[in-house]
C-alpha cells in the first residue's frame, strides 16, 4: 500500500491548500521543483495537486512554470462579503484619521437621522460625545448629504416633507429647497462638506460608499475643527477620503 493511499480526505485537503498558498508576491510562478520543495511534497504529489488545481481553474501552466489564476479570489469572496461595515471601515479609518491627524467616522442612513457604526476619535470637538449608535439629523450633517443624495428624487422629496425646522446654529440651513439644491451639489461632485450647521466651529466632510448594486449605502467623513481651512479639507483630506472609501470597497464591503 502506498503513503499516499494512508491519507485522509483532509489532509489531502489540507495539502491542496498548501500548493496554493505555496505562491505569493515574491513567488508567482513557480516550477514543480520550486512547489514541491516550499510545500514540502514529493514532487509526484505536487504534481497531482497542480493537476487538479489546473482542471478546477485555480492554477494554470504554460509547461514549465505554474502560476495562480484569478479565480482563487473566489476562494476568499464568502469571507470578504460576510465581513459586516465596521469591521472593514475600522482599520481603514484609523490609518485615515492617523494620516490627517482628524476624527473619523461612517455612518448609515436610518428614517431622517444619519447613525454612527464606526467612530476613531482624534480628541473631542462637539460638546456632545460621539459613538457608536449616535444619531443626528441627515440634513444638517456631511455623511447625512451624500446619503440623502443616494436617495431617489421621490425619496429625498419625502425627506424633505418631513424635515424639521430646527436651527441647530445660525449656518444651519432649514428651508427644503436650500437642502435639496446642497444635497444636489453632493451628488454631482460625489462629496459633501457641511460647515458649522451642526454645531459651531464643527467642519466636516463626507464621501459616499457604494454597495454591489452601485447604491449608496452608507457613508464615510473626516470631522475637523473650525482651525482647519475648509480649502485645506478639500484639497488635503478629500483625496485621502476618497481612497479610504475605496479601499473599503475592495476590502469587501459590499453593502
Amino acid at each position: 500500500m502506498s503513503p499516499e493511499s494512508n491519507v485522509s480526505p483532509v489532509q489531502s485537503f489540507a495539502r491542496g491548500l498548501s500548493v496554493i498558498t505555496a505562491f505569493d508576491g515574491e513567488h508567482p510562478e513557480m516550477t514543480l521543483s520550486e512547489i514541491a520543495a516550499r510545500t514540502g511534497l514529493a514532487r509526484a504529489t505536487a504534481r497531482r495537486f497542480l493537476h487538479t488545481l489546473i482542471e478546477v481553474g485555480y492554477v494554470t501552466t504554460d509547461g514549465r512554470g505554474f502560476r495562480l489564476t484569478a479565480r482563487v479570489l473566489e476562494l476568499g469572496f464568502s469571507y470578504l462579503s460576510g465581513l459586516s461595515l465596521p469591521e472593514i471601515a475600522q482599520p481603514l479609518l484609523e490609518t485615515l484619521s492617523h494620516e490627517v491627524g482628524e476624527s473619523s467616522s461612517a455612518s448609515v442612513l436610518d428614517g431622517d437621522d444619519i447613525v454612527y457604526v464606526v467612530r476613531v476619535p482624534t480628541r473631542r470637538i462637539m460638546s456632545v460625545g460621539i459613538s457608536i449608535g449616535t444619531r443626528f439629523p441627515a440634513h444638517a450633517t456631511s455623511m447625512g448629504r451624500v446619503l440623502l443624495a443616494g436617495l431617489s428624487d421621490a425619496a429625498l422629496d419625502e425627506h424633505l416633507e418631513r424635515l424639521p425646522t430646527t436651527a441647530y446654529t445660525s449656518k444651519t440651513l432649514t428651508s427644503a429647497a436650500l437642502i435639496r439644491e446642497a444635497v444636489m451639489i453632493a451628488r454631482d461632485q460625489g462629496w459633501a462638506l457641511v460647515d458649522g450647521e451642526l454645531e459651531s466651529g464643527l467642519r466636516s466632510i463626507a464621501v459616499p460608499l457604494r454597495g454591489r448594486d452601485g447604491r449608496v449605502s452608507a457613508a464615510v467623513n473626516v470631522s475637523c475643527g473650525v482651525g482647519t481651512p475648509v480649502e485645506s479639507m478639500t484639497r488635503d483630506i478629500l483625496p485621502r477620503l476618497l481612497d479610504t472609501a475605496m479601499a473599503i470597497g475592495s476590502a469587501g464591503w459590499l453593502g
